[in-house]
């Protein structure tokens, strides 16, 4: 689709343009480090920049680690997220006077297993030796400058994470947890109540018949202001075009197939004469015949039934030497087959156990000798051979093939020549269920020869199934028109006029980089952000497979949601108040049984309720009942209640408060170390809250 763009501009002016964009590109290097933002840093933590320079350098390394497995911009918020918390951390670190001395790194070493449980740092006796850690450092530096730079950056990150350990073991020390407050947690674990009730659903009343305006939204919004800050971000709207092959596209992929079985005639310019070619069904030269025309290259592998397409399995490997298939649709591609050869077991599943030895290309698990692995061998062949079922299980236990061990040993659908020469030759000289003892340069093998199958040899031409060039000119032209309709009027109304799917996209994030529907489209994020980009703008973008027409549809500065952003979150809330209060006014002064009458619904039991998990075996999680319930006396019946799924009536058939203890210390201390282990998360995301933070990396990525 580039191609065809550029195609259609005129190609002295592009090279031009091309030219003229690498100088300005190339001289802008020269005098800055800049690539257009006018920004040096990155953001600020408290004061503190962040160079954008050392930034990218950080981001640079971290993608190299990572390739494809994260797109730039998470490899920037993971780095970001690293420099903020180092950030906030040094500086809690000079504040308390937290420091890991240079002289002190080797205690730090030590108690890093990675150094001090490496063979070549320690001594005879199996000990970290600290001179040969200062030997290896010193070589470092005087003959490795790279390898010593990166030991650099490890110590440094060594010293980070031990005054990191530091300074969260003096913030475990200050949380701990009251007698009190075990005496509570015991409580709320093991005061029981059995209950009897009645739940009137918030569903029975339906929503069409609740109204809430948006002046209640807006008010319950400045009442909630914490729970309603909003982020900048943006709304759009799309039409996607994809670009795909069309019925004619489709269609001459398949007749050039179909024309490629026959003969056919072509003037020679060397001899300057007509002359016949031979087609797919008769050419003798097959390697040639497929490479010259399909987008896939001959293939001589032999394969089994299993291995071919499912849908043409059965035809493709029913045909006779030479015979003809297709044209077939198989995915994204158009194919022709002729059958090459057949091969009778040409393909083998079989089983093994290796036994390997000190020495033997195969790693044994335990040290032993040739003569050693040989005897355990023939032990186990002679259990196999007693009892071949057991082949699986022991192959499991004994095998020393990390490859095949979990699987009981078994490898499927092995070509001949694909194994060593000794294991090959056994499984494909002998019969299916045969087991023996053959020996490779990786030690012993105990193998079964579990199957066999047939195999074929299929060439294959395969056209892909594309848009031509027309198919794409057309799709240009009619995105080209959309696009200025679009931007000239109404953009639902444009889009409906040609049946067009407009895609909503609300509250995109600055650093967004997914658009659902079109994936990866960090530049639209870009242009939606960007401060010359204004409401009601639209803008065509490339995607893999087509075009994006895109409009802004919306703005919001960071701050508190309006009533329209947060109704779908606020709506819910009220609605379910509403229906309450109906249902408590309906009911007002109704027993429990009046109540269960009058509703329509069951009077129901549930046992064994506690604090902890105030769960209502059919009603779900009701922390509020339970804990009317828990205050209520044996026999004493609640009014009504406001329960997440509904209003509830609760009647105390049992109640059962756990007989005090002369020590709570057991759950002191299990509270203790809940408390512990949350600290350092809490700590740090305390911290975090309060910091004065600038984040720059909308603008630069």
């Amino acid at each position: 689709m580039a191609i065809l763009e550029k195609i259609r501009s005129r190609s002295l002016f592009l090279i031009l343009v091309i030219g003229l964009a690498l100088f300005a590109f190339v001289i802008s290097g020269i005098f800055s480090k800049d690539t257009g933002t006018g920004k040096t840093v990155v953001g600020e933590v408290n004061g503190e920049s962040i160079s954008r320079q050392e930034f990218a350098y950080k981001v640079e390394n971290a993608s190299r680690r990572y390739g494809a497995n994260a797109s730039t911009l998470q490899v920037v918020n993971q780095v970001w997220n690293q420099e903020v918390r180092g950030i906030i951390l040094e500086q809690q670190f000079e504040d308390l006077g937290i420091n890991i001395e240079k002289d002190q790194i080797l205690e730090v070493v030590k108690s890093n297993p990675a150094f001090a449980q490496d063979p070549n740092f320690q001594n005879e006796a199996g000990v970290f030796d600290e001179g040969k850690f200062i030997e290896f450092i010193a070589d470092l530096k005087a003959n490795n400058p790279a390898g010593y730079q990166q030991w650099q950056m490890q110590e440094d990150a060594l010293i980070n994470q031990s005054k990191e350990q530091s300074y969260f073991n003096l913030v475990k020390a200050g949380v701990g947890s009251t007698l009190k407050e075990g005496e509570l947690a015991y409580h709320l674990e093991n005061d029981k109540v059995d209950i009897k009730y009645v739940k009137i659903p918030y569903t029975s009343i339906p929503d069409s018949t609740v109204n809430v305006s948006d002046s209640e939204i807006e008010a319950y919004v400045k009442e909630h202001k914490n729970e309603f800050k909003q982020e900048n971000s943006r709304d759009i709207r799309y039409v996607y075009f994809e670009e795909k092959a069309s019925e004619a596209d489709i269609e001459e992929a398949k007749t050039s197939l179909s024309k490629l079985l026959e003969n056919s005639v072509e003037y020679n310019e060397t001899t300057k004469k007509d002359e016949t070619v031979a087609g797919f069904k008769t050419t003798e030269n097959l390697r040639d015949f497929v490479n010259r025309n399909s987008d896939i290259k001959y293939d001589t592998t032999y394969v089994t039934k299993a291995q071919l397409p499912a849908a043409f399995a059965d035809t493709l490997y029913s045909l006779p030497i030479n015979g003809i298939y297709g044209p077939y649709k198989d995915g994204d591609y158009y194919k022709i087959s002729r059958m090459v050869a057949k091969k009778e077991g040409g393909s083998v599943k079989a089983s093994h156990i290796l036994i390997s030895y000190d020495g033997s290309q195969a790693q044994p698990k335990e040290s032993r000798t040739k003569e050693e692995a040989k005897a355990k061998a023939e032990e186990i062949l002679a259990k196999v051979k007693e009892n071949p079922d057991d082949f699986a299980a022991l192959a499991r236990d004994n095998s020393e093939d990390p490859g095949s061990a979990a699987r009981g040993g078994t490898y499927d659908n092995i070509p001949e020549g694909q194994m060593v020469p000794q294991f090959n030759d056994y499984i494909f000289n002998n019969e299916i269920g045969s087991i023996g003892l053959v020996e490779t340069d990786f030690g012993y093998h105990i193998i079964k020869v579990d199957d066999k199958y047939d195999v074929v040899q299929i060439a294959t031409i395969a056209r892909e199934i594309e848009p031509s060039e027309k198919t794409s000119s057309d799709l240009y032209t009619e995105t080209t028109k959309f696009e200025m309709a679009a931007a000239d009027g109404d953009f639902q109304s444009v889009a409906k006029e040609s049946n067009y799917n407009v895609r909503p996209v609300n509250q995109i994030k600055p650093l967004d980089e997914n658009i659902p529907g079109v994936g990866n489209q960090r530049g639209v994020v870009q242009w939606a952000f960007n401060a010359d980009t204004q409401v009601g703008d639209v803008k065509r973008f490339n995607t893999p497979n087509g075009y994006a027409i895109v409009q802004l549809t919306g703005k919001r500065k960071e701050g508190l949601a309006t009533a329209k952003d947060a109704s779908a979150r606020v709506l819910p809330i009220l609605r379910k108040e509403k229906k309450a209060a109906i249902i408590k006014d309906k009911n007002a002064g109704k027993s429990l049984d009046e109540l269960a009458k009058s509703n329509s619904v069951n009077v129901t039991g549930a046992t064994g309720l506690t604090m902890k998990t105030p769960t209502i075996s059919g009603a779900g999680r009701e922390p509020k009942v339970v804990g009317v319930a828990m205050a209520l006396s044996n026999g004493e019946t609640s009014g009504l209640i406001e329960g997440e799924n509904g209003v509830y009536m609760v009647s105390v058939t049992k109640k059962i408060i756990a007989p005090s203890l002369e020590n709570y210390a057991t759950y002191t201390n299990t509270q203790k170390t809940l408390n512990r282990n949350r600290a350092s998360f809490a700590a740090y995301n305390a911290l975090k809250d309060a910091a004065e933070i600038e984040d720059e990396r909308a603008d630069i990525y």
